[in-house]
């Protein structure tokens, strides 16, 4: 199968690359590698795939893998509409597996144009890309954020998501909608899969787990906010990344043009109790220093994932202690190496 991955200097991206070669598939992987946290980390991801730094630093240059025949990058920006719409002229997608987006709830306070670049302008490239040239199926990326504030849990696709609380939200719940459109006026399929919080290694260097392993490691203060009072559906990378490769690889040819799935662990943890774990794996107690909720932020999430297990057989298999050990066993050496 010929595949497009979007996003793939990222962590889901780069996790999903991995597994899609593997697996026997032809990948094209499109990244933009934009600055919104340090791009070493992203080049170290294209390094781990076989993309040498120099070749895929330039802008609109096909870079092909030194470890994998049937995986090739180039940089380009999403809302590069031109680029994007000559790429997909060129390939012929079967699949396209969009997880490029601007991430994060908080920085969407600070800076909301980028979400609308990315997330709007981008994804309508892509879904032009899709309608033009007779992609077959379109899998994207949700978030649990489409959720807002609902006091009903576990969180399920049935439940309303008219009132997001953060841009980023926002963008996201407008991607479910776009998608909904072009596949029922153009006839291709489309997944979303609204992800809760995925945690791993590689993982990204803002998200709460990675920032409170580099605080212990430096003896310095960790913020806990909420006073901990908060619980989330932590879900392991390799959970997810099999999860989105069953939804690419199966024929779904007789199902309806639209379909959203949740994609997590189908249980929480409490912050405070993974403040734990990380603490045992990294051998040493954080200091931490308690902060109200941040705007945008919401106390629980939890998925239902019940859909997903009936319809692909998802079964998440990675508990807690288990995937943090992995995490922090690569931040170890990760941080000892750059």
């Amino acid at each position: 199968m010929k595949i497009l991955v979007t996003g793939a200097a990222g962590f889901i991206g780069f996790h999903t690359c991995l597994k899609l070669v593997s697996q026997g598939h032809e990948v094209y992987g499109i990244d933009n590698i934009n600055d919104y946290y340090d791009p070493k980390l992203k080049f170290d991801r294209l390094n781990e795939l076989g993309f040498n730094q120099v070749e895929s630093k330039l802008f609109k240059n096909e870079v092909k893998s030194a470890k994998f025949n049937s995986l090739r990058f180039s940089r380009i920006n999403l809302v590069d509409h031109e680029s994007i719409d000559n790429l997909f002229k060129q390939e012929q997608f079967e699949v396209v597996c969009n997880l490029a987006a601007q991430a994060g709830v908080r920085y969407s306070i600070e800076n909301p144009k980028a979400y609308i670049d990315s997330n709007i302008s981008g994804f309508l490239n892509i879904l032009e890309g899709c309608r033009n040239h007779k992609v077959k199926h379109l899998v994207y990326a949700s978030s649990s954020s489409v959720y807002g504030e609902n006091k009903k849990v576990p969180f399920e696709t049935t439940d309303n998501v008219d009132h997001p609380i953060s841009l980023y939200a926002a963008t996201k719940k407008s991607n479910e909608l776009m998608a909904h459109t072009y596949g029922h006026l153009y006839g291709f399929k489309t997944t979303g899969l609204r992800f809760f919080t995925v945690y791993g290694p590689w993982g990204r260097p803002d998200m709460a787990y990675y920032l409170f392993a580099e605080a212990i490691s430096k003896d310095q203060p960790i913020k806990v906010f909420n006073n901990g009072e908060m619980e989330r559906d932590f879900t392991y990378i390799d959970d997810i990344v099999n999860g989105v490769t069953k939804i690419i690889e199966k024929n779904i040819d007789s199902r309806k043009h639209y379909k959203i799935y949740n994609i997590g662990n189908n249980k929480t943890e409490s912050l405070q109790n993974f403040i734990v774990t990380i603490e045992k794996a990294m051998g040493k107690t954080a200091i931490k220093e308690m902060y109200p909720m941040q705007q945008g932020d919401v106390p629980k999430t939890f998925a239902d994932v019940d859909e997903l297990i009936n319809d692909y057989k998802y079964s998440p298999s990675t508990d807690i202690k288990l995937g943090i050990k992995k995490f922090v066993d690569w931040f170890k050496i990760y941080n000892s190496t750059s």
